[in-house]
């Protein structure tokens, strides 16, 4: 009878490592030190394959994006990409990227919206072309677009209401038409809209829903009609270069702004005292527009440091009040229909305070206040072009004056 044959001490140590290892992977998830979501590195590779290399330089961010590593592991790998950090069995997701401005030639990937976990899409100063794809709008977490300078075409889509959670839409410099989409006011978190230097044309949309909004630019395009309504929370509003027409008292209510920028429009009546005496005003440029008059009332605090009136219709005497904005340094009052004499308490401003005051090509007539002689070079201005008695030794007495009779028919057509 054969004896029975006992089991190796290797093969017993082999057993319990296999027992070992097997039961280790049923409590240790594989995946807890997984990569890149695969589904971005996709992303990235096709965004990249969008772009003419030969406008890739070798110090740019989209040369250091080497597909043999891992997108979000290591440090320094993938410039202008941003990782989450990936929880227990989760992988690591894209959740911005934000490209220097090296010049890149290309279009933007369709793929780009399988990103899904983008908050920030920011391309500017570069060369993208074609349409902003509409898979885009996909990106149900993204709080920042931004695509500032480049050749991008085609209009803006209804579909980006869907984008929720915005806060920066910066459209500026491009090649977009068409209208502003009416439903924009839903995007409710929205601080910022920027969409100067464009092609849009149509009618500005009722805006006061963006509740939260503090910057609206949309100077440079073809935008006309009247001003909608608009959010009190706005700081800064640029509409410059367009065919806006109408009074500018819907402004009134905009107690917040700091800058103010509606020049080159068609808007006309009375640029009112309650816009130029908001608390926190800096700047204000009404120049080239149909404005008749401006209310100037006295004040103290204020803040407005910058007052653009050139190219209206302004009649009457220059405002005395103006010598009352005690931070008041630029004045423009160029090329309107002001008569009378230079009030002298602008003469002791522009030697103690004012920079600039510009007031050629007015109806002005009389001699200048004395101190007008005791300024210095480096006080900009010039008073040409009025009926003035006006000194050459006084450096901003530069050009020719008008005849004095067309200034006295000025005044008598301002009385009538």
């Amino acid at each position: 009878m054969a004896a029975k044959t006992q089991p190796s001490s290797s093969s017993s140590l082999v057993l319990i490592m296999s027992l070992f290892l097997l039961l280790l992977s049923l409590i240790v998830p594989s995946s807890v030190l997984s990569a890149t979501l695969r589904s971005d590195i996709q992303a990235l590779e096709s965004i990249i394959r969008s772009v003419d290399p030969s406008s890739i330089s070798p110090s740019s961010y989209l040369s250091t994006w080497d597909f043999s590593e891992d997108p979000c592991e290591g440090a320094g790998t993938f410039l202008g990409v941003m990782c989450s950090f990936p929880l227990e069995n989760t992988t690591s997701r894209v959740i911005e990227i934000d490209l220097d401005d090296d010049g890149y030639d290309g279009f933007l990937s369709d793929e780009v919206g399988n990103l899904t976990e983008l908050t920030v899409l920011s391309l500017n100063k570069n060369r993208f072309r074609g349409p902003v794809p509409e898979t885009v709008f996909q990106l149900r977490k993204l709080t920042k677009l931004s695509l500032a300078e480049n050749f991008f075409t085609g209009d803006i889509s209804p579909e980006i209401t869907r984008l929720k959670e915005l806060k920066t839409i910066d459209l500026s410099t491009n090649s977009i038409a068409g209208e502003i989409p009416p439903r924009i006011s839903a995007l409710r978190s929205l601080t910022h809209l920027i969409l100067s230097n464009n092609h849009l044309d149509g009618r500005i949309p009722a805006l006061n829903g963006l509740w939260k909004l503090q910057v609206l630019e949309l100077g440079n395009n073809h935008l006309y009609g009247m001003l909608p309504k608009l959010p009190p929370s706005l700081r800064t509003l640029s509409l410059c270069f367009n065919s806006l027409a109408g009074r500018i008292s819907p402004l009134h209510r905009l107690k917040q702004l700091v800058s103010l920028d509606v020049s080159q429009n068609r808007f006309s009546g009375t640029v009112g005292h309650e816009i130029l005496t908001f608390p926190e005003i800096s700047r204000i440029n009404v120049s080239f527009n149909q404005f008749i008059s401006i209310e100037v009332i006295k004040v103290t605090g204020s803040r407005l440091r910058m007052l653009d009136a050139e190219g209206n219709h302004l009649q009457g005497h220059l405002p005395l009040n103006l010598a009352t904005y005690e931070n008041l340094k630029d004045i423009n009052l160029r090329s309107n229909m002001f008569s009378g004499d230079i009030p002298r308490i602008y003469g002791k401003r522009m030697e103690n305070s004012w920079r600039s005051l510009y007031l050629e090509n007015n109806y002005l007539s009389g001699t200048l206040p004395e101190e007008f002689q005791k300024i210095s070079k480096q006080i900009r201005g010039n008073l040409s072009n009025n009926c003035l008695q006006c000194p050459k030794n006084v450096q901003i007495c530069q050009g020719t004056q008008k005849p004095k009779s067309q200034c006295t028919n000025a005044m008598l057509g301002s009385l009538e």
